[in-house]
């Protein structure tokens, strides 16, 4: 179930700031996706909404407010639709695989020398977006190439 409130949207937004956009991540998570998607929504659909409202107004007629309105909410709401789902995801425990695979490259940057922090109990993907922003930003590109 996915949960909405303003602290959903603050994780959502962290997130997104917190998560690599990098090549090779893109055909393994959908976060680089939703990422990219909900950058330009935030860029692009206020004005789309004004737009499509006052042309709305404009053609059929203040009749038509209401529909003009909702119309004009729903394109509003698109980039926080997925900063919410960002929000939601990053709480979320990894799944047996990805969690497997956090540890070995976390163990793999720590014998190169990394300062990590220490492994949580249950890593979540946010957890995931530090290590892999670290590993992008710290290791080379031949180790990272490696890891992926």
């Amino acid at each position: 179930m996915i949960k909405l409130s303003p602290q959903v949207i603050r994780d959502g937004k962290h997130y997104m700031d917190t998560w690599p956009m990098q090549r090779q991540l893109y055909s393994l998570f959908p976060e680089c996706r939703i990422i990219a998607a909900t950058k330009f929504g935030i860029q692009v659909m206020p004005a789309i909404a004004v737009m499509t409202v006052a042309l709305q107004l404009h053609y059929l007629g203040a009749e038509f407010l209401p529909q003009a309105l909702a119309i004009g909410i729903f394109f509003f709401s698109l980039p926080i639709q997925g900063l919410v789902w960002l929000g939601n995801r990053s709480s979320q425990p990894l799944p047996p695989t990805i969690k497997g695979w956090y540890l070995d490259i976390y163990h793999k940057m720590q014998a190169q020398g990394c300062a990590l922090e220490k492994i949580p109990q249950t890593p979540r993907f946010k957890e995931l977006a530090k290590l892999l922003n670290t590993a992008f930003k710290q290791l080379d590109d031949a180790f990272t190439n490696q890891l992926f």
